[in-house]
């Protein structure tokens, strides 16, 4: 991790309200240079720069870096949950159905905003969560296997 990064990172803690310990540096700075990483992913970055943390101190930071808002969680259906730093925006996911791999795409455009529903039903609605599923590039090129 770079000295201009530490401060910076500690600084959003402290803002955030939160106690800033080495291990909480290294795993928002982990998620943050990361994509959409899941938790041993992230666990392993955080350890690569601090030495040991346990699993469970990784949820547990985490789950209140989450709730701080200066970590986002992800979690398509049938997939692992994952973790990114791009937050305090609408933006959405692409996933692929075939690798996973996980890429960010700006809100949906179009006549509607995307954050209007055709019926809010009286909830004051705040953010809309869209994942797009498909095949990635990659995916979509190999050649299909054919059973011998």
């Amino acid at each position: 991790m770079t000295a201009s990064q530490t401060p910076n990172t500690a600084a959003e803690l402290r803002g955030a309200g939160l106690r800033v310990t080495a291990a909480r540096v290294a795993l928002l700075e982990t998620v943050r240079e990361g994509d959409h990483l899941g938790v041993e992913a992230i666990a392993s970055g955080v350890r690569d720069r601090v030495g040991h943390i346990s699993l469970q101190a990784v949820y547990e930071a985490l789950h209140a870096l989450t709730t701080a808002g200066l970590v986002r969680r992800l979690e398509p259906p049938g997939s692992p949950v994952r973790f990114e730093g791009r937050v305090g925006d609408n933006h959405h996911h692409l996933v692929c159905r075939s690798c996973g791999t996980v890429v960010d795409v700006d809100c949906a455009v179009g006549h509607a905003p995307c954050l209007t529903a055709s019926d809010d039903r009286g909830f004051a609605v705040d953010e809309a969560e869209v994942i797009y599923w498909g095949l990635c590039p990659d995916c979509s090129t190999e050649a299909p296997t054919s059973a011998p």
